[in-house]
Protein backbone atom coordinates (compact mmCIF):
# COMPACT_ATOMS: atom_id res chain seq x y z
CA UNK A 1 0.00 0.00 0.00
CA UNK A 2 1.73 3.19 -1.22
CA UNK A 3 0.82 6.65 0.07
CA UNK A 4 0.29 9.27 -2.58
CA UNK A 5 2.12 12.56 -2.22
CA UNK A 6 0.08 15.58 -1.25
CA UNK A 7 -1.08 17.76 -4.10
CA UNK A 8 1.36 20.55 -4.90
CA UNK A 9 1.37 23.80 -6.76
CA UNK A 10 2.27 21.80 -9.84
CA UNK A 11 -1.04 19.93 -9.70
CA UNK A 12 -2.92 23.22 -9.41
CA UNK A 13 -1.31 24.22 -12.69
CA UNK A 14 -2.26 20.86 -14.22
CA UNK A 15 -5.94 21.49 -13.58
CA UNK A 16 -5.95 24.22 -16.21
CA UNK A 17 -3.67 22.51 -18.71
CA UNK A 18 -3.45 19.71 -21.26
CA UNK A 19 -3.78 16.55 -19.11
CA UNK A 20 -7.46 17.37 -18.61
CA UNK A 21 -8.20 17.49 -22.33
CA UNK A 22 -10.99 15.24 -23.55
CA UNK A 23 -8.86 13.97 -26.44
CA UNK A 24 -7.91 10.37 -25.71
CA UNK A 25 -8.26 8.60 -29.07
CA UNK A 26 -5.50 10.40 -30.98
CA UNK A 27 -2.99 12.83 -29.53
CA UNK A 28 -3.06 15.32 -32.39
CA UNK A 29 -6.85 15.53 -32.64
CA UNK A 30 -8.86 17.54 -30.14
CA UNK A 31 -11.97 15.52 -29.36
CA UNK A 32 -14.90 15.58 -26.97
CA UNK A 33 -15.83 12.21 -25.47
CA UNK A 34 -19.42 11.31 -24.61
CA UNK A 35 -20.40 8.38 -22.42
CA UNK A 36 -24.00 7.48 -23.20
CA UNK A 37 -26.45 4.91 -21.87
CA UNK A 38 -29.63 4.26 -23.87
CA UNK A 39 -32.90 3.11 -22.29
CA UNK A 40 -36.20 2.12 -23.91
CA UNK A 41 -39.57 3.44 -22.74
CA UNK A 42 -39.76 0.67 -20.09
CA UNK A 43 -36.41 1.74 -18.66
CA UNK A 44 -34.45 -1.24 -19.97
CA UNK A 45 -30.89 -0.65 -21.22
CA UNK A 46 -30.50 -0.97 -24.99
CA UNK A 47 -27.26 -2.62 -26.12
CA UNK A 48 -26.02 -3.61 -29.55
CA UNK A 49 -26.61 -0.28 -31.26
CA UNK A 50 -24.27 0.56 -34.13
CA UNK A 51 -22.37 3.78 -34.67
CA UNK A 52 -24.70 5.00 -37.44
CA UNK A 53 -27.67 4.99 -35.04
CA UNK A 54 -26.25 7.87 -33.00
CA UNK A 55 -26.58 11.59 -33.72
CA UNK A 56 -24.67 14.24 -31.79
CA UNK A 57 -25.85 17.85 -31.44
CA UNK A 58 -23.32 20.40 -30.17
CA UNK A 59 -25.13 23.62 -29.19
CA UNK A 60 -27.88 22.37 -31.50
CA UNK A 61 -25.54 21.79 -34.47
CA UNK A 62 -24.98 18.20 -35.73
CA UNK A 63 -21.44 16.81 -35.46
CA UNK A 64 -20.12 13.63 -37.12
CA UNK A 65 -19.30 10.75 -34.77
CA UNK A 66 -15.50 10.56 -34.85
CA UNK A 67 -14.93 7.43 -32.71
CA UNK A 68 -17.27 4.82 -31.25
CA UNK A 69 -17.06 2.01 -28.70
CA UNK A 70 -20.00 -0.31 -28.07
CA UNK A 71 -21.25 -1.46 -24.66
CA UNK A 72 -19.30 -4.70 -25.09
CA UNK A 73 -15.94 -2.89 -24.95
CA UNK A 74 -13.88 -3.09 -21.76
CA UNK A 75 -14.07 -0.39 -19.09
CA UNK A 76 -11.57 1.16 -16.67
CA UNK A 77 -13.08 2.07 -13.29
CA UNK A 78 -11.50 4.19 -10.55
CA UNK A 79 -13.13 3.55 -7.17
CA UNK A 80 -12.50 6.41 -4.73
CA UNK A 81 -13.47 5.58 -1.15
CA UNK A 82 -13.84 7.85 1.85
CA UNK A 83 -11.62 6.33 4.58
CA UNK A 84 -11.90 9.19 7.06
CA UNK A 85 -12.47 8.75 10.77
CA UNK A 86 -16.22 9.24 10.45
CA UNK A 87 -16.41 6.07 8.32
CA UNK A 88 -15.66 3.68 11.19
CA UNK A 89 -19.25 2.47 11.62
CA UNK A 90 -20.12 2.27 7.93
CA UNK A 91 -16.84 0.96 6.54
CA UNK A 92 -17.65 -2.74 6.86
CA UNK A 93 -20.84 -2.51 4.80
CA UNK A 94 -19.14 -0.25 2.23
CA UNK A 95 -16.28 -2.75 1.85
CA UNK A 96 -18.75 -5.53 1.14
CA UNK A 97 -20.75 -3.46 -1.36
CA UNK A 98 -17.65 -2.36 -3.27
CA UNK A 99 -16.24 -5.89 -3.27
CA UNK A 100 -19.51 -7.13 -4.79
CA UNK A 101 -19.34 -4.44 -7.49
CA UNK A 102 -15.79 -5.48 -8.39
CA UNK A 103 -16.78 -9.15 -8.45
CA UNK A 104 -19.45 -8.47 -11.08
CA UNK A 105 -17.13 -6.63 -13.46
CA UNK A 106 -16.18 -8.31 -16.74
CA UNK A 107 -12.85 -10.16 -17.10
CA UNK A 108 -11.34 -7.49 -19.36
CA UNK A 109 -12.44 -4.54 -17.22
CA UNK A 110 -9.75 -2.77 -15.20
CA UNK A 111 -10.29 -1.38 -11.72
CA UNK A 112 -8.18 0.84 -9.48
CA UNK A 113 -9.00 1.31 -5.78
CA UNK A 114 -8.13 4.55 -3.99
CA UNK A 115 -8.76 5.61 -0.41
CA UNK A 116 -8.78 9.20 0.77
CA UNK A 117 -8.72 11.15 4.01
CA UNK A 118 -6.34 14.11 4.16
CA UNK A 119 -4.39 12.52 1.29
CA UNK A 120 -4.91 9.86 -1.37
CA UNK A 121 -3.71 6.28 -0.98
CA UNK A 122 -3.45 3.82 -3.86
CA UNK A 123 -4.94 0.66 -2.38
CA UNK A 124 -4.72 -1.11 -5.74
CA UNK A 125 -3.38 0.32 -9.00
CA UNK A 126 -5.43 -0.36 -12.13
CA UNK A 127 -5.62 -4.09 -12.80
CA UNK A 128 -7.80 -6.81 -14.31
CA UNK A 129 -7.11 -8.95 -11.22
CA UNK A 130 -10.43 -8.58 -9.43
CA UNK A 131 -9.33 -10.72 -6.46
CA UNK A 132 -6.42 -8.35 -5.82
CA UNK A 133 -8.78 -5.37 -6.02
CA UNK A 134 -11.22 -6.93 -3.56
CA UNK A 135 -8.37 -7.67 -1.13
CA UNK A 136 -7.33 -4.02 -1.38
CA UNK A 137 -10.85 -2.89 -0.49
CA UNK A 138 -10.80 -5.08 2.61
CA UNK A 139 -7.57 -3.40 3.77
CA UNK A 140 -9.21 0.01 4.13
CA UNK A 141 -9.06 1.62 7.57
CA UNK A 142 -10.88 4.72 8.85
CA UNK A 143 -8.85 7.70 10.10
CA UNK A 144 -8.22 11.40 9.41
CA UNK A 145 -10.03 14.35 7.83
CA UNK A 146 -11.73 14.69 4.45
CA UNK A 147 -9.87 16.10 1.43
CA UNK A 148 -12.51 14.98 -1.05
CA UNK A 149 -11.88 17.44 -3.86
CA UNK A 150 -8.08 17.09 -3.75
CA UNK A 151 -8.54 13.32 -4.01
CA UNK A 152 -10.95 13.63 -6.91
CA UNK A 153 -8.48 15.85 -8.77
CA UNK A 154 -5.65 13.36 -8.39
CA UNK A 155 -7.68 10.30 -9.37
CA UNK A 156 -9.17 12.12 -12.36
CA UNK A 157 -5.69 12.97 -13.56
CA UNK A 158 -4.53 9.34 -13.21
CA UNK A 159 -7.59 7.91 -14.92
CA UNK A 160 -7.52 10.39 -17.82
CA UNK A 161 -4.25 8.81 -19.00
CA UNK A 162 -6.06 5.53 -19.77
CA UNK A 163 -7.49 4.82 -23.20
CA UNK A 164 -11.08 3.79 -23.90
CA UNK A 165 -14.10 3.86 -21.64
CA UNK A 166 -13.53 4.98 -18.07
CA UNK A 167 -15.58 6.12 -15.07
CA UNK A 168 -15.10 7.21 -11.47
CA UNK A 169 -17.15 5.75 -8.62
CA UNK A 170 -16.92 8.05 -5.58
CA UNK A 171 -18.16 7.27 -2.08
CA UNK A 172 -18.18 9.82 0.77
CA UNK A 173 -19.91 10.17 4.12
CA UNK A 174 -18.96 13.75 4.93
CA UNK A 175 -18.28 17.24 3.63
CA UNK A 176 -14.80 18.26 2.52
CA UNK A 177 -12.85 19.83 5.39
CA UNK A 178 -9.22 19.44 4.31
CA UNK A 179 -8.80 20.13 0.56
CA UNK A 180 -6.35 22.76 -0.64
CA UNK A 181 -8.15 23.15 -3.96
CA UNK A 182 -11.49 24.89 -4.31
CA UNK A 183 -14.52 22.70 -5.12
CA UNK A 184 -15.45 24.80 -8.16
CA UNK A 185 -11.95 24.40 -9.63
CA UNK A 186 -12.17 20.62 -9.30
CA UNK A 187 -15.69 20.53 -10.71
CA UNK A 188 -14.59 22.55 -13.75
CA UNK A 189 -11.51 20.35 -14.22
CA UNK A 190 -13.61 17.18 -13.97
CA UNK A 191 -16.08 18.53 -16.51
CA UNK A 192 -13.20 19.29 -18.87
CA UNK A 193 -11.87 15.76 -18.40
CA UNK A 194 -15.32 14.49 -19.34
CA UNK A 195 -15.10 11.29 -17.28
CA UNK A 196 -18.46 10.24 -15.79
CA UNK A 197 -18.60 10.42 -12.00
CA UNK A 198 -21.01 8.16 -10.12
CA UNK A 199 -21.14 9.61 -6.61
CA UNK A 200 -22.63 8.05 -3.48
CA UNK A 201 -23.30 10.18 -0.39
CA UNK A 202 -23.95 8.39 2.90
CA UNK A 203 -24.25 9.33 6.56
CA UNK A 204 -23.50 12.97 7.37
CA UNK A 205 -22.96 13.73 3.67
CA UNK A 206 -26.67 13.26 3.01
CA UNK A 207 -27.38 16.28 5.23
CA UNK A 208 -24.77 18.55 3.63
CA UNK A 209 -26.85 20.54 1.15
CA UNK A 210 -23.91 22.30 -0.47
CA UNK A 211 -21.94 19.06 -0.90
CA UNK A 212 -24.95 17.23 -2.36
CA UNK A 213 -25.48 20.02 -4.87
CA UNK A 214 -21.81 19.91 -5.88
CA UNK A 215 -21.93 16.13 -6.34
CA UNK A 216 -25.22 16.34 -8.23
CA UNK A 217 -23.89 18.92 -10.69
CA UNK A 218 -20.64 17.05 -11.16
CA UNK A 219 -22.31 13.67 -11.71
CA UNK A 220 -25.15 14.78 -13.95
CA UNK A 221 -23.07 17.06 -16.17
CA UNK A 222 -20.45 14.35 -16.73
CA UNK A 223 -23.10 11.73 -17.53
CA UNK A 224 -23.01 9.94 -14.19
CA UNK A 225 -25.53 9.72 -11.35
CA UNK A 226 -25.55 11.10 -7.80
CA UNK A 227 -27.02 8.76 -5.17
CA UNK A 228 -28.03 9.31 -1.55
CA UNK A 229 -27.82 6.32 0.78
CA UNK A 230 -30.13 7.30 3.61
CA UNK A 231 -29.52 4.04 5.48
CA UNK A 232 -26.58 1.63 5.59
CA UNK A 233 -28.80 -0.99 3.95
CA UNK A 234 -29.15 1.14 0.82
CA UNK A 235 -25.41 1.18 0.13
CA UNK A 236 -25.32 -2.34 -1.28
CA UNK A 237 -28.37 -1.71 -3.50
CA UNK A 238 -26.82 1.47 -4.89
CA UNK A 239 -23.53 -0.20 -5.77
CA UNK A 240 -25.44 -3.03 -7.44
CA UNK A 241 -27.31 -0.47 -9.55
CA UNK A 242 -24.06 1.30 -10.45
CA UNK A 243 -22.55 -1.99 -11.63
CA UNK A 244 -25.58 -2.60 -13.82
CA UNK A 245 -25.34 0.86 -15.35
CA UNK A 246 -21.62 0.55 -16.05
CA UNK A 247 -22.15 -2.54 -18.20
CA UNK A 248 -24.38 -0.58 -20.61
CA UNK A 249 -22.23 2.40 -21.60
CA UNK A 250 -21.37 3.54 -25.13
CA UNK A 251 -18.43 5.84 -25.81
CA UNK A 252 -18.65 8.32 -28.67
CA UNK A 253 -16.43 11.23 -29.60
CA UNK A 254 -16.67 14.20 -31.93
CA UNK A 255 -14.43 17.03 -33.07
CA UNK A 256 -15.69 20.34 -31.64
CA UNK A 257 -15.55 23.71 -33.40
CA UNK A 258 -13.25 26.50 -32.31
CA UNK A 259 -15.06 28.25 -29.48
CA UNK A 260 -14.67 30.42 -26.40
CA UNK A 261 -13.08 28.14 -23.80
CA UNK A 262 -14.85 29.87 -20.92
CA UNK A 263 -18.35 29.17 -22.23
CA UNK A 264 -20.24 25.95 -21.59
CA UNK A 265 -21.52 24.22 -24.74
CA UNK A 266 -24.50 21.89 -24.59
CA UNK A 267 -24.54 18.33 -25.93
CA UNK A 268 -27.52 16.25 -26.98
CA UNK A 269 -27.29 12.62 -28.13
CA UNK A 270 -30.11 11.13 -30.18
CA UNK A 271 -30.71 7.56 -31.35
CA UNK A 272 -32.50 6.93 -34.65
CA UNK A 273 -35.08 4.21 -35.14
CA UNK A 274 -35.93 3.83 -31.45
CA UNK A 275 -39.23 5.20 -30.16
CA UNK A 276 -39.48 6.72 -26.71
CA UNK A 277 -35.84 6.20 -25.84
CA UNK A 278 -34.00 8.05 -23.11
CA UNK A 279 -30.30 8.76 -23.45
CA UNK A 280 -28.21 9.50 -20.37
CA UNK A 281 -24.92 11.25 -21.08
CA UNK A 282 -22.88 14.34 -20.33
CA UNK A 283 -24.86 17.54 -20.73
CA UNK A 284 -22.10 19.63 -22.22
CA UNK A 285 -18.45 20.63 -22.08
CA UNK A 286 -15.96 23.46 -21.84
CA UNK A 287 -13.92 23.70 -25.08
CA UNK A 288 -10.23 23.02 -24.51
Amino acid sequence: MTSRRRLTTGLIAVLASAPFTCAQFKSDVRLVEIYASVFDRQGNAVDGLSRDRFRILDNGEPRPVYSFEATSEDLTVAILLDTTGSMRDALASVRNAVSALIGQMRPGDKVGVFGFNTSVTVLQDFTTDKDAARRAVQRTRAAGGTALFDALAEVTRDLAAHQGKKVIVLFTDGADNASRLLPQAITDASLKAGIPVYSVAEGDATHEGRLLQQLKVLSEKTGGVCYRARTAGEVSKIFTEIQSVLSHVYLLSFRPPEADQTKWRTIQVEVTGLTGQKVRGKQGYFPN
